[in-house]
């Protein structure tokens, strides 16, 4: 079988989660909203949606800078990634 990649260098197995998304087929502009916008809606979308840890997880290792992604805005996201940065600093330190 032919590895194609995407854009983003995911292959389409890697992307395949996305068919499953309850977001597939809404607006894009609810998870994007304007700066200081609700983010309520987006995030209901997200609330029963089976691959929302599939969702964060590809936000937060490409960077995604805005947005509504896995449920969270970027402000939670960021959040996530120095928890889990500061948990690897601790990890590392009592090896």
């Amino acid at each position: 079988m032919q590895d194609r990649r995407g854009v983003d260098g995911q292959s389409d197995d890697e992307l395949s989660w996305q068919r499953l998304a309850n977001c597939l087929g809404v607006d894009p502009d609810l998870f994007f909203p304007e700066r200081g916008a609700s983010t309520r809606e987006a995030k209901e979308v997200c609330k029963g949606c089976v691959v929302r840890n599939e969702c964060l997880d590809y936000a937060l290792a490409n960077g995604e800078k805005f947005g509504i992604w896995g449920g969270m805005s970027e402000r939670e996201r960021r959040r996530v990634r120095r928890a889990r940065a500061g948990g690897q600093r601790d990890g590392a330190a009592s090896a």
